[in-house]
């Protein structure tokens, strides 16, 4: 088996889940998923009011090189287990996850294509472009109702840190993509030709 590895890239908020879930849908158990989301670093030798005050939209707050390795295993065909974030204590929780091989692994995250050794990885490279106003809010909605975060955090975390690396690093990340999907998994003619090109491949495999 040679897996088809899918990244998706794209601002907070942009609908990169949505998109996850419309392939997933579609493809089902032929998908393993790994969310750059996981493999933030721990800083478990931090206090949790200390790690409430990192700047988690920098690619240094990620763990890049474990997702790496974690990938590469799963396309020889190797189980992983990767890590669980809590992302209200701010560091992983003790459990992990064990990922099991997949004809498609699909890699999701704001800056997975700012690190070239992981851009390496990617097969099909796919950047959801959202208006700031839609990203901004529904980054407010999904951290204080999922997140468990005050709405206070949320917008001074996005005026102080995410806008800002939104600038300097995921909006520059766009060039490096072979596809440009506006609105995600809502734009259905898009979805439904980039499901093609996955199917094709898969024929060809």
């Amino acid at each position: 088996m040679n897996p088809i590895v899918i990244g998706i890239a794209g601002g907070t908020g942009s609908g990169k889940t949505t998109l996850v879930n419309k392939l997933k849908s579609v493809l089902g158990d032929e998908v393993v998923t790994l969310c750059h989301d996981y493999y933030y670093k721990p800083h478990a030798e931090l206090p949790l009011e200390e790690r409430k005050k990192l700047n988690y939209d920098h690619p240094d707050s990620f763990d890049t090189e474990m997702m790496i390795n974690d990938i590469i295993r799963l396309k020889n065909g190797q189980e992983v287990n990767r890590p669980v974030y809590d992302f209200v204590q701010h560091t992983r929780a003790d459990e992990t996850i064990t990922v099991v091989p997949k004809k498609v692994i699909i890699v999701e995250g704001i800056l997975i294509f700012e690190n070239q050794e992981l851009l390496e990885q990617l097969d099909i490279k796919v950047f959801v472009d959202t208006d700031a106003d839609v990203r901004i809010i529904r980054r407010i909605v999904r951290d204080v109702k999922e997140r468990g975060r005050s709405l206070d955090s949320v917008i001074s975390q996005y005026l102080n840190t995410v806008k800002v690396m939104h600038d300097e690093f995921v909006e520059p990340s766009k060039r490096k993509a072979h596809i440009i999907i506006p609105e995600g998994g809502h734009n259905k003619v898009a979805v439904s030709m980039l499901l093609d090109k996955i199917k094709v491949l898969l024929a060809e495999d």
